[in-house]
């Protein structure tokens, strides 16, 4: 048994997971994940409070 990580963008799911059926893997595991990197992020107001958005979609 052999576990593979992947992250990749929400539109490359079903080409992923239709190729990974034609190498005959029949099961996986998905979730969604945020990360931060470069953009820095982003402030929000939220109730008359600001605050920063650093992990992303």
């Amino acid at each position: 048994m052999k576990l593979i990580t992947a992250i990749l963008k929400p539109f490359k799911l079903d080409d992923v997971r239709e190729a990974l059926s034609e190498a005959g893997i029949t099961g996986i595991t998905v979730t969604e994940v945020k990360g931060f990197g470069r953009q820095k992020g982003h402030t929000e107001l939220y109730r008359g409070a600001e605050y920063v958005v650093d992990f992303l979609p």
